[in-house]
C-alpha cells in the first residue's frame, strides 16, 4: 500500500505539473492582453504549485474527479482569454472602420465643395461677360467715328491699317497680338465648333451689330467692337492680352 500511495503521488505530481503547464500558456496570452506577462506567469506557478500539493493529499478515488474539474477551469480561463482577445481585435476593426469612414466622407466633402466653387466660378465668369458685353454694346460707338471706304473685300495689310487708326498706338501690339491667335486677321473667320465670328471672335457674331449692321463684312466694324470689349472687360487690350497669354482665351 506505501508503494502504491507513493506511485499514485507521483502521478498525481505529473498531471499538476502538466496542469501548471497549461494554466502558465494561458497566463501569458492574459497576460499580453493585460500587458502584464511576467505577472500572470508568476500568479499561473504560484497556482500550479499549490494544485500540486493539494492534489498530492486527494484519495486516488477522487483523483480523476479533480482531474476533469481542472482540466475544466483550464478550457473556462482559455475561453476566456479567447473572448477578451476576440473583442480586443473587434473594437480595434471598428475603430479602423470608423477611421476609413471619416477620411472618405472627408474626400467626398471636399470633392463636392470643389466642384460647388468650380461651378459657382463659372457662373460668376459667364455673368461678368454677360454684363461686359452689354456694357459692350451699349457704349461700341465711344471709340470713335472713324469711316473707310466700303469694300467687298479686304486684304490682311488693308484691314491692320485700318486697326492702326482705331486703336491706340500705345495698346495696337497687344490688340494685335489676340487677333492673330483668334482669327490671323481674317474678318471672316468663321469657329467650326461655335458661333464666334470676325477678326476678334465674337460669339456670337452678331453682337458687333450694336456697332452696325455690317458687321459680317467690315473690318472697322469688327475692329471697334473688339477694341472697346477689351476696355470694358479688362481696362485696354494690353491688359485682355495678358489674361490671354494665362488662359489662351480672353
Amino acid at each position: 500500500m506505501l508503494e502504491g500511495n507513493r506511485v499514485s503521488r507521483i502521478s498525481v505530481r505529473g498531471f499538476a505539473v502538466a496542469s501548471a503547464t497549461a494554466v502558465t500558456t494561458v497566463g501569458a496570452v492574459v497576460g499580453v492582453a493585460s500587458g502584464d506577462v511576467q505577472s500572470s506567469s508568476d500568479n499561473n506557478f504560484e497556482a500550479a504549485a499549490a494544485d500540486t500539493t493539494l492534489l498530492a493529499d486527494i484519495p486516488v478515488g477522487q483523483q480523476a474527479q479533480v482531474a476533469s474539474a481542472a482540466v475544466a477551469q483550464q478550457a473556462d480561463v482559455q475561453a476566456a482569454a479567447a473572448d477578451e482577445a476576440a473583442k480586443t481585435q473587434a473594437e480595434q476593426s471598428a475603430r479602423l472602420k470608423a477611421a476609413a469612414d471619416a477620411k472618405a466622407k472627408k474626400e467626398k466633402a471636399d470633392e463636392a465643395k470643389a466642384a460647388k466653387e468650380k461651378a459657382e466660378k463659372a457662373e460668376k465668369e459667364a455673368k461678368e461677360r454677360e454684363q461686359v458685353e452689354e456694357v459692350a454694346n451699349r457704349s461700341s460707338r465711344d471709340t470713335g467715328e472713324v469711316s473707310f471706304e466700303q469694300k467687298s473685300s479686304y486684304t490682311v495689310a488693308e484691314v491692320k491699317a485700318m486697326a492702326r487708326q482705331i486703336v491706340p498706338a500705345g495698346q495696337f501690339q497687344c490688340f494685335s497680338n489676340i487677333v492673330t491667335r483668334e482669327s490671323t486677321w481674317n474678318y471672316q473667320a468663321q469657329n467650326p465648333t461655335s458661333a464666334a465670328y470676325g477678326l476678334v471672335q465674337s460669339n456670337p457674331g452678331s453682337k458687333m451689330a450694336s456697332v452696325a449692321p455690317d458687321w459680317r463684312t467690315n473690318p472697322a466694324t469688327q475692329i471697334k467692337w473688339g477694341l472697346n470689349y477689351m476696355n470694358v472687360r479688362y481696362g485696354s487690350p494690353c491688359e485682355a492680352w495678358s489674361f490671354w497669354q494665362n488662359n489662351h482665351y480672353y
